[in-house]
């Protein structure tokens, strides 16, 4: 008897029952039932994983909520640095390092965070969160695939990433050739830092921001 044979009888039989041998078209409608039935339990099986944090998301809608709610967060941010580095790059160094967080838990809300993070790092209190890795990585693989993204929790949040480029005013701090007094600054609160080496136009890492679900029951 087939192997295939037994190995599709044995979906649909239970106990000792003898299979009986079947011609070769009753035996592929068989098998054509089998995997249909098979089939259709996957489906129901993915679309209970899907429907554990609510119906499936409307990726626009979440794309542009996402987009919003960064502009502030990225604005304040851009602003702080700017005016910053009127003072010099050694005091941008302490806007990222204490005004950024606090801008970002100023943005957020209820059921809201938004942040930023890279593949790599300078703050290690900005490494990726596990659902934000994968995304990262992609990134990292497709350079030429760039937009915005969106995926849905289990819990039946959604979380939004965009990417973040490397700006002229950045390389004081992050480019190749840093002032001594920038390195020292850098090496002094950052030991283990790793984002040096950028140049203008590069990939940085992302934005992020987190919907989680009692947000989402609010709408």
């Amino acid at each position: 008897m087939p192997l295939a044979y037994f190995a599709f009888e044995g979906i649909g039989k239970c106990g000792d029952r003898e299979p009986t041998e079947l011609t070769g078209f009753e035996m592929t409608s068989q098998k054509v039932r089998y995997f249909f039935s098979f089939a259709v339990v996957v489906g129901l099986i993915s679309s209970c994983v899907v429907g554990r944090g609510g119906n499936e998301i409307d990726h626009a809608t979440w794309a542009e909520r996402g987009k919003t709610t960064l502009a502030p967060f990225k604005e304040k941010l851009m602003g702080a640095l700017k005016q910053s580095l009127e003072e010099g790059p050694e005091t941008a160094i302490d806007v990222c390092r204490y005004l950024a967080p606090e801008i970002a838990q100023e943005t957020g809300s209820t059921g809201v965070r938004v942040g930023r993070t890279s593949h790599k790092l300078r703050n290690e209190r900005n490494a990726p969160s596990d659902w934000i890795q994968p995304l990262l990585g992609g990134y990292l693989r497709t350079p030429e695939k760039m937009e915005p993204k969106i995926v849905q929790f289990e819990d039946g949040g959604v979380g939004y990433v965009e990417p973040i480029y490397v700006k002229r005013i950045c390389l004081a701090c992050h480019g190749r050739a840093l002032s001594p007094s920038v390195a020292s600054r850098i090496a002094e609160h950052y030991p283990r830092d790793e984002a040096q080496g950028f140049e203008e136009g590069d990939f940085r890492g992302l934005f992020w921001v987190e919907f989680r679900q009692m947000e989402r029951e609010s709408d």
